[in-house]
């Protein structure tokens, strides 16, 4: 199967799909792979692997977002899953991230492919304001759960939701991360397991319900999150 036929066919297994989205995630994939010769964006080089193991796992978050949700992605890293998120759901997406060279980048990508209902953002998440301003934050892969409930609990409004994506084996931190989460206003709600469309991957969804303010004290400093996790 090509890398169309293969993401084709795990957005069906979604039931997602639409030629425009898939279209553009390939383009995203070939402006990826040749930014990353020169900045490190992705540990994937390969075509297939980036729909593998990044379009098809973000993908999953898709049908779980609320239609015309105003979305943050904290740590986005290379755009993962905010990119995909913005092509695949009727969602406005903010790419959040603290590096500079990366928001550059992600800017372009916004502007070439076009993707109209993103943008990109350079800001450390506990210094950006917009303080209950977004209806999901989700990120991927980005620290520790107690660690990225902080900077991203206090974004979302009461009622809305936090979505971290993690690796299968997140059980224990998610145990540790409980009783910070509920000092940042949140619920646990489910630790969803999951499998990836067409790759099998064993991965699970984190899913934090906001049910009260966040204490006006979060989010710290980072070199206090970071020295005193919750």
């Amino acid at each position: 199967m090509t890398e169309k036929e293969i993401l084709s066919a795990g957005l069906h297994e979604l039931g997602l799909g639409g030629e425009e989205a898939i279209e553009k995630l390939l383009e995203f994939s070939a402006l990826l792979l040749e930014k990353n010769r020169v900045m490190n964006l992705t540990a994937v080089s390969s075509p297939r692997e980036v729909v593998t193991r990044h379009f098809l796992d973000c993908a999953v978050l898709a049908p779980l977002l609320p239609a015309h949700a105003k979305v943050v992605d904290v740590g986005c890293g290379a755009g993962f899953p905010g990119v995909p998120l913005a092509l695949l759901a009727d969602v406005e997406v903010l790419l959040l991230d603290s590096l500079k060279k990366r928001i550059l980048w992600l800017q372009e990508v916004c502007e070439t492919l076009p993707i109209p209902n993103a943008s990109a953002v350079h800001a450390r998440a506990e210094e950006f304001g917009h303080r209950e301003g977004f209806d999901v934050a989700v990120s991927r892969a980005v620290a520790r759960l107690n660690v990225l409930a902080e900077l991203s609990i206090p974004l979302v409004r009461v009622g809305g939701q936090f979505l971290a994506m993690k690796a299968d084996d997140c059980m224990e931190e998610v145990g540790e991360a409980r009783a910070a989460i509920a000092q940042l206003g949140g619920e646990i709600e489910e630790v969803r397991a999951y499998a990836v469309p067409q790759s099998g991957l064993a991965r699970r969804l984190v899913v934090v319900r906001k049910v009260s303010e966040t204490p006006a004290r979060f989010p710290r400093r980072f070199a206090k999150i970071s020295a005193k996790p919750l």
